[in-house]
């Protein structure tokens, strides 16, 4: 049945397909509202032209930017940063009935378990006297800029709820990731980068996927962008085709968006304006990233710190992936530079830290990849007075078992299950008081003894950094007002 109204339709669109920039904007911005569009989709209508603009925190911040250092697996927390030497006493022992009676495990029989004491030497470093394992003699000289977690604990004992919870505040798939948390709170201070880039190395890949650097229902806009690994790769499909200069390239990209602008006056989609953002982001890039990704103006004694050229030890085979060592030196030393250029968000992923067995070969290869260039970017940070306003974190989804991993066919205990009740992550710089030890586990490392810090309480703290309040920090989706730590999370003072 047709409508007197409907003659109007077209002559209206019309009129919104000439409102599209200036005063067009804020006109469009009007008539969403008035046609009852939520208003998310009016916010996002006026940050069209600009939606990664430098938006005002809540109060004052301590950080400006971050580099999230995310190691897939759960590295094992008795074998690098929390020593038990109960834990040797009892090698061998069963582990008592009351602490295993409810606990769940991915692979381990608790039936037959035993406690598996650890082979690592420990020294205690820094004024702060952190004990750490001799498989990190680069951090350990840096451990008075740092705040280790040693009462971390979360809900998940299987990797990819779990990495979605400690990436996303979530186990769900779909929900934001902190970075694209970071990005919508705060925006860009780079007009010719992405807010927030992902530097993903993978030996077996990563479970989560995608999932862990996305946008979920924010809009997509604030997804985390993937650089690859490759020098001359590390920004893909970037070069235009042969025979397509910038001039026309240009204008290309100008008839798209103007059709695009035409379709997000009509539609009211917030998504047009991420497409129109994403192709006008990726021609600045082509300009950018060129000189983004040339290290030849750092110093021989700056690459030689990182280890750009170091030799990788060999190794018959390991799940995190062999020929990584000077790939993870360089994204470190390109995680300083992505943050000098305004990024707001640098994510390093590197996967597999999952030792279910060949812990003790597999975790000293992986841990020799990731020490000296870790320490030297803090240093570096730290020497160009970034590290007070750039917040460093080690994380994972979880540690490890104290017991030994003694799944049906393995013939040798070799390894360690995941175990999420307590498990060690650390911050430096951004406003963190480093140079301190919080939390503690028991003596078997099993549960948590003191000051239990769950991961809502890591990312409420995480984004009081940065000047944002979680509580604050909402978007609205399905009705509901959706945040990064759910309906927890409390301050964790002691870091600040």
């Amino acid at each position: 049945m047709s409508s007197p109204f409907d003659a109007l339709r077209p002559a209206r669109r019309q009129f919104l397909q000439h409102c599209l920039g200036g005063a067009g904007t804020f006109a469009l911005a009007q008539l969403l509202e008035a046609q009852g569009f939520s208003s998310q989709a009016v916010a996002e209508a006026n940050d069209a032209s600009d939606p990664l603009g430098v938006r005002t925190p809540h109060f004052a911040p301590r950080a400006k930017s971050c580099i999230y250092i995310y190691l897939e697996g759960g590295p094992s927390q008795m074998d690098l940063f929390d020593p038990k030497p109960t834990l040797n006493r009892l090698d061998g022992e069963p582990l008592p009935d009351s602490l295993a009676e409810k606990m769940q495990f991915a692979f381990l029989q608790k039936e037959t378990a035993r406690i598996m004491g650890s082979p690592r030497p420990f020294q205690k470093y820094g004024d702060c006297g952190m004990d750490l394992s001799d498989l990190l003699p680069n951090l350990a000289t840096c451990v008075d800029d740092i705040a280790f977690i040693r009462s971390m604990h979360t809900d998940q004992f299987n990797h990819v709820p779990a990495q979605l919870l400690m990436n996303c505040g979530s186990a769900l798939a779909g929900h934001p990731s902190v970075g694209s948390w970071l990005s919508y709170g705060l925006g860009s201070e780079s007009q010719n980068l992405p807010a927030f880039v992902s530097l993903v190395m993978t030996g077996r890949g990563v479970p989560g996927g995608s999932a862990s650097w996305s946008s979920g229902f924010l809009p997509s806009t604030y997804s985390g962008v993937m650089f690859g690994n490759a020098p001359g790769e590390t920004v893909l499909n970037l070069d235009n085709p042969p025979g397509v200069n910038s001039a026309l390239q240009r204008s290309s990209i100008n008839a798209v968006n103007d059709l695009n602008r035409m379709r997000l006056a009509e539609a009211g989609d917030g998504e047009i304006a991420s497409r129109i953002n994403a192709y006008e982001l990726a021609f600045r890039m082509q300009t950018a990233a060129p000189e983004l990704v040339d290290l030849s103006g750092e110093t021989r004694e700056t690459l030689d710190m990182y280890g750009v050229d170091r030799k990788e030890p060999p190794i018959q085979s390991n799940r995190g992936g062999i020929g990584l060592y000077r790939t993870f030196s360089r994204q470190c030393l390109l995680a300083r530079r992505l943050i000098e250029r305004g990024v707001r968000v640098v994510n390093i992923i590197h996967s597999s830290w999952d030792h279910h067995s060949n812990l003790d070969p597999e975790l000293r290869h992986n841990s020799g990849m990731v020490d000296q260039p870790i320490a030297a970017l803090l240093k570096d940070l730290k020497a160009r007075g970034l590290l007070d306003e750039t917040l460093v974190v080690w994380g994972s989804e979880f540690g490890r078992t104290p017991l030994g991993e003694n799944r049906p066919g393995f013939k040798k205990v070799t390894g360690r299950d995941h175990h999420p009740n307590a498990f060690t992550v650390w911050l430096a710089g951004g406003g963190v008081r480093g140079g301190q030890i919080i939390g503690a586990s028991d003596e078997l490392g099993w549960n948590v003894a003191e000051d239990p810090i769950h991961v809502h309480d890591l990312h409420a703290t995480m984004l009081h950094l940065f000047g944002l309040d979680h509580t604050r920090l909402t978007y609205r989706f399905r009705g509901r007002e959706f945040r990064l730590t759910d309906v927890r999370g409390e301050l964790v003072t002691k870091l600040l």
